[in-house]
């Protein structure tokens, strides 16, 4: 959330509990001394974007600040491959998530590249979350990197002296590579998709 985000959410907020409904666009670029409601339009649809916030189609006064969630900053850190292996790029910006899209310890995002995971519902150009860890269980979703830096997401299996990656596409086969190359980065906890229009 931006410093201006969270100054118009607030705003929303205190004008609600004063006058019991919502301020209009006007009224919001009239506090902010904002010359174009188009900006607090602009505001009003990323803050709905990132779960803050509720907009009633084609009404007057509908918006509605979503109690509880709150929006965290995790860094969305490159591309990770539901395919063939790629190399890791690390490209380090911020991305907004709902609270209860973040896991427990330390998180991030990766952007998917390919599309072994389709079984899983995980497509290209999605936005995977991933939670930091060393270790997981046999069939977790990892995201891994292998020797050589190239990093993949795939189901995670341990087999004595090797690791089976094994892709849910069934025309992708699974990646057999030596335990020792194999670096777990973490596990997946959340997806974010944007639909494509037109």
């Amino acid at each position: 959330m931006t410093k201006r985000q969270r100054e118009i959410l607030e705003f929303i907020r205190s004008f609600q509990a004063a006058k019991g409904y919502a301020p209009s666009l006007e009224e919001i670029a009239a506090h902010f001394k904002l010359s174009a409601v188009s900006t607090v339009h602009e505001h009003l649809a990323n803050m709905s974007r990132k779960g803050l916030l509720r907009r009633g189609w084609n009404r007057a006064r509908s918006i509605e600040p979503l109690a509880g969630r709150t929006a965290r900053e995790v860094p969305l850190i490159g591309a990770v491959a539901a395919g063939s292996p790629i190399e890791a790029i690390e490209v380090p910006e911020n991305v907004a998530l709902p609270e209860d899209l973040v896991g427990r310890g330390e998180t991030f995002a990766l952007r998917v590249k390919g599309e072994s995971m389709t079984g899983d519902g995980i497509l290209d150009g999605d936005l995977i979350i991933v939670e930091k860890r060393r270790r997981v269980e046999n069939g977790a979703l990892a995201v891994v990197l292998l020797r050589g830096g190239e990093a993949t997401m795939k189901r995670f299996y341990h087999e004595g002296a090797v690791v089976r990656l094994r892709p849910s596409n069934p025309a992708m086969k699974d990646i057999v590579v030596p335990a020792a190359e194999v670096e777990v980065r973490g596990v997946v906890v959340g997806l974010m998709r944007r639909y494509k229009r037109g």
